[in-house]
């Protein structure tokens, strides 16, 4: 691919907090951008030269968004593939549809993952009541997902019997699901590699993340932050599933490491994640440039973390805490603290669980960054780690 310079406009499918991050980094580099949404306030669309406001298979507006744009990439999974399809066949597009028609359905993500020799949680498909009346004993207690439009916890039930795993698939309507065996978690990790259209690849530090709820909350990042033989098999592991189906751009694998040693790994996200949002203020090359780079042709060069980082996700409980009327945090305390480089997204409304914001903690050490990042929690109502 002849390389996109600075000048040239880039565009992106989805106007969440995603594509504002993307569009801030294609900006700084020189670039226009382009976003289609429907959301007529969408976060990116406000921020973006061009706001394209169409649902995602609208063949209008997917026209529009290919006239401003030279290339085009998507901020989440749950775009329609067949709309990515349809964009490529006027303008690059990455990562392609058919990687992220895989991201969007767990039995083909794990199937992919098989393939590759990776391990993963063991499982069993679930599609029709026979597949249900043939789950093996031995995966419950487990967790049944929907293959499909499951996130941040979402389309997900913590089962312990077959009978609690017939009702919950009833519960999510008998809709293609995945029972996964519940497993002995050490640690939860991830890795975000970029992949350009040379097959060229530079990764991310590995990551240790916290989730509550479904909901990522803390991302550490440092040297040693995970056992070094296990972080060094996940960077192994994302590579190979990155190669493993041509996969062009910025691409985040999640893994469970287990009490006994072991690695196995979750899911993947064709695309920058919330665990890698850190890499904005405590590396030279963050993981939104990177798509920038991957989506342009432009070289990639390894990113170097200059100090260590811990990220406490923003949710919008925190404007209802701790007496559950609305208010506005505390961010003149919070941004007193050293280190502290709070990310607000634009988004016109509070609710829980909404992903509002971030905000990452940085300093010469990992003991002063948990210090000041534990006093921010104490400010905003989160809870500690």
């Amino acid at each position: 691919m002849k390389p996109l310079l600075p000048g040239a406009t880039l565009g992106v499918m989805g106007g969440g907090q995603l594509a504002r991050m993307f569009v801030h980094a294609a900006q700084r580099m020189g670039y226009f951008t382009a976003v289609l949404d429907p959301d007529a306030g969408s976060p990116a669309g406000r921020v973006s030269h061009h706001h394209v406001q169409a649902d995602y298979l609208d063949e209008a507006g997917l026209a529009q968004l290919a006239g401003h744009s030279q290339a085009i990439t998507t901020e989440f999974e749950n775009v329609p593939a067949q709309a990515l399809a349809r964009l490529a066949g006027q303008r690059p597009v990455a990562p392609a549809a058919a990687a992220v028609a895989i991201a969007q359905d767990r039995a083909a993500e794990k199937a992919h993952f098989t393939r590759l020799g990776i391990a993963c949680a063991p499982h069993a498909v679930i599609v029709t009541p026979h597949d249900l009346a043939a789950v093996a004993d031995e995966l419950l207690p487990g967790i049944l997902k929907t293959a499909r439009l499951g996130y941040d916890g979402k389309g997900q039930v913590r089962v312990r019997s077959r009978q609690e795993l017939a009702t919950a698939w009833d519960q999510l309507g008998r809709a293609e699901c995945v029972l996964e065996k519940m497993l002995p978690l050490a640690f939860e990790c991830s890795v975000v590699v970029a992949r350009g259209h040379d097959g060229a690849m530079v990764h991310l530090p590995v990551q240790h993340n916290v989730h509550r709820d479904g909901i990522l909350a803390v991302t550490e990042v440092f040297d040693g932050c995970l056992p070094p033989a296990q972080a060094a098999r996940a960077v192994e592991a994302t590579h190979a599933i990155a190669a493993g189906i041509g996969y062009v751009g910025v691409l985040c694998v999640e893994f469970f490491g287990l009490a006994d040693g072991s690695l196995v790994v979750n899911e993947m996200a064709p695309r920058p994640h919330n665990s890698g949002h850190w890499s904005l203020d405590a590396a030279d090359v963050s993981q939104f440039e990177l798509q920038v780079r991957t989506l342009a042709g432009l070289p990639l060069v390894q990113p170097r973390q200059h100090s260590p980082a811990l990220m406490l996700n923003l949710l919008g409980d925190l404007w209802f805490a701790p007496a559950g009327a609305e208010r506005t945090p505390d961010w003149a305390a919070v941004l007193a603290l050293p280190g502290a480089h709070l990310h607000l997204y634009g988004k016109l409304g509070a609710r829980p669980g909404r992903k509002m914001g971030h905000l990452t903690v940085t300093g010469a050490t990992i003991d002063a960054v948990r210090t000041t990042a534990l006093q921010a929690a104490q400010v905003l109502g989160i809870a500690g780690f």
